[in-house]
């Protein structure tokens, strides 16, 4: 092992198993704590890899390593955030901006919801709308991969009641049925505690609870309950979380500041008669009705959205040039009013101007009554973002379809009265 000999180590030894390790100066001061699959590998990496400035430094202060085990790799990463929330060790601070740790909130709601906030976000938003959060991680994709591998032993949703038909996830056993009414808030309410008691580091009093759960169902012959405790129970003993934790050398998550400026996009027209083209601007979470901006739709013929909105784009991203006049501040994010045709659109005119502002669009789902996200799936920080935000980004669009219906209706009284 490659470990300086004048380096204590807790045991004399490293083992090859998932855990949470402690690195310690002199005086026994905690200086970094840090997530392995095999704590053996990751630590030995340390004093055989060329580092950066700052690790390099943190090594030269290490007298002794401690670290626990934990079963799975998953549990690794929740006791991390853990020791890190309680210790605030400094090489873990510093190591990147507060606004980037990414936290995990459960909604306050009938069927509460997982999210993924940002430090910065969940600042902001009054703690009354969240039952418990978790944190500090260092990434959302490695969060989001420990919820996606928890889901079946604890089948959470992101579902809405109401639905007409099952979700996919539900074909695959992943969604419990808030979707289609197969589970009541009740009952539902009852896997959230689980799986926030599992983010709490109670793995053994969740199992020891299925257990009972399953013998009580199973001796007043409640088969089916007993089968379902038991399949759970199964799942949780053999979770597969090889994805989970991620190189922590590895570039940072890119985040996307839904505080600063939003832009919301829609059309409005009769037929295509009249058509019009709407901004609306949310800045600190908030509609900004001075940055509001109105668009008589002059080069589309007929009724065709999707080339109105490109219009609309083209014409905005040509003032973000300065093409025309003042220039106008770039936003952080574009959500437009419409499902994948006008996301197409909007990203044409966005690689135009070789723009990788991140684009959303909110369509009406097949029953037309529920709104439906819609965005690159790969984007990890998008998708947590559509997730944890979706109530702003409906509010915004909201503002946007109102201000462009009443110019539409302006422009219609003016042709009557002519």
């Amino acid at each position: 092992m490659a470990i300086p000999e004048n380096i204590k180590i807790k045991n004399n030894v490293l083992p090859a198993a998932p855990g949470v390790y402690l690195m310690k100066d002199r005086s026994g001061a905690i200086l970094y704590v840090g997530k392995a699959t095999s704590l053996r590998t990751r630590v030995s990496g340390y004093f055989v890899r060329p580092a950066d400035a700052r690790i390099a430094k943190m090594v030269g202060l290490i007298s002794r390593i401690d670290y626990l085990e934990t079963p799975t790799t998953i549990e690794a990463l929740i006791l991390e955030a853990k020791l890190i929330k309680k210790y605030q060790p400094p090489y873990n601070i510093l190591e990147k901006d507060d606004k980037s740790f990414v936290h995990l909130a459960f909604t306050r709601e009938p069927y509460p919801r997982p999210v993924l906030i940002r430090g910065h976000e969940l600042a902001r938003l009054p703690q009354r709308r969240f039952l418990r959060t978790f944190g500090p991680f260092h990434s959302a994709a490695s969060v989001q991969a420990a919820l996606d591998t928890l889901r079946r032993p604890f089948p959470w949703t992101l579902c809405r009641p109401g639905a007409r038909r099952p979700c996919f996830y539900r074909h695959l056993g992943l969604c419990p049925g808030v979707c289609t009414g197969d589970i009541s808030p009740a009952d539902y309410r009852k896997i959230i505690r689980q799986l926030m008691a599992f983010f709490g580091g109670r793995r053994r009093s969740i199992v020891r609870g299925l257990e009972m759960t399953m013998r009580a169902a199973a001796k007043v012959q409640r088969y089916e309950e007993a089968a379902a405790a038991r399949n759970r129970l199964r799942a949780l003993e053999h979770v597969q979380d090889i994805a989970v934790l991620k190189d922590e050398n590895a570039a940072l998550d890119e985040f996307i500041n839904v505080f600063g400026r939003i832009e919301g996009y829609d059309i409005s027209n009769i037929s295509g008669t009249d058509a019009v083209g709407s901004l609306a601007v949310f800045i600190d979470g908030r509609p900004k009705k001075s940055e509001y901006r109105r668009f008589r739709i002059k080069t589309v013929a007929g009724a065709n959205d999707t080339a109105m909105i490109a219009e609309v784009l083209g014409r905005r991203f040509a003032r973000s040039t300065g093409r025309t006049g003042r220039r106008w501040p770039l936003p952080d994010l574009i959500l437009v009013d419409g499902g994948t045709g006008q996301l197409n659109a909007a990203r044409r005119i966005l690689g135009r101007y070789r723009s990788a502002i991140p684009l959303v669009g909110l369509a009406k789902g097949p029953d037309r009554k529920r709104d439906e996200l819609v965005y690159d799936k790969s984007d990890h920080e998008l998708a947590r973002l559509a997730s944890a935000f979706k109530p702003l980004l409906q509010h915004l669009r909201d503002e946007a379809h109102r201000f462009a219906i009443s110019y539409h209706r302006q422009r219609r009284s003016l042709r009557y009265r002519l």
